[in-house]
């Protein structure tokens, strides 16, 4: 059974499996939502009151993190969610709940039009596939990264995912990253995590005795955590997870 907590020294790791983020790290959400958000507002005939594609997603974001905190916390139900959402977008607090879901079904058409895979996403499964096994662990819903998954093709190359939503418990918890373990059966020192997110992602699985991988693809400047490797591409990830990594090592890669 993984075991808790935070580990350090400088015991040889063999890393048996990795762990996937979703969002920015093998999916291009940010591109996606930035163009279906456009498609959008121009179908809807919206853009002008927003400005641009970039003003209104980034309020659209934020709109959408306060009422998803809601869901997750249980105050309201998904679909509910998703209406409020739509409401405090637009400022049509009057919206029906068919009008709402009608806008939100179009802007996801839209959406869902601009999916795909990073380049580099495939290679590198196709590079571990043989000598890793892989899962998913996400910040999101199961029945989200499910579908989004088997849209993209690449649903069937994770043995086990993992969603928060359905865990009641997010990254950078330690616990949701030992549930990701408990669900390979390995233990922590076995598995690795690779997300965008230097905190939520690669620091998080450190606490949790994981390798925390940070996969930086907008290479900023911004500094890596320590014990936590930073990558620039999924083509660096077989050289990580091959050496002989060590707890407490910096990262090797930037």
């Amino acid at each position: 059974m993984p075991t808790t907590g935070k580990r350090r020294g400088f015991a040889r790791r063999t890393v048996k499996a990795v762990v996937w983020d979703v969002d920015d790290t093998l999916f291009d959400y940010a591109g996606a939502d930035t163009a279906g958000m456009r498609a959008h507002l121009v179908a809807e005939d919206l853009l002008e009151r927003y400005g641009s594609a970039e003003a209104a997603l980034e309020l659209w974001r934020a709109i959408t993190d306060r009422h998803w905190a809601r869901f997750a916390a249980g105050e309201v139900e998904f679909q509910e969610q998703r209406r409020d959402l739509v409401r405090e977008f637009l400022a049509a607090a009057a919206l029906d709940d068919a009008a709402a879901d009608g806008w939100f079904g179009r802007y996801l058409a839209h959406y869902e039009a601009a999916w795909s895979l990073f380049p580099d996403t495939v290679p590198a499964l196709d590079a571990l596939s043989g000598t890793h096994r892989h899962a998913v662990l996400s910040n999101s819903a199961a029945r989200l990264q499910e579908y989004k998954l088997r849209t993209l093709g690449v649903r069937d190359r994770f043995e086990a995912l993992l969603c928060a939503a359905e865990l009641g418990v997010s990254k950078p918890d330690v616990a949701a990253f030992l549930a990701a373990c408990e669900a390979l059966g390995l233990e922590p020192a076995e598995v690795a995590y690779v997300g965008d997110q230097p905190e939520i992602d690669a620091r998080g699985a450190r606490d949790a005795g994981l390798l925390g991988i940070w996969l930086d693809r907008t290479g900023g400047n911004g500094t890596v955590p320590e014990g936590v490797h930073r990558i620039r591409g999924l083509a660096e990830l077989p050289a990580v997870l091959n050496a002989d990594t060590r707890f407490g090592a910096p990262s090797t890669f930037g």
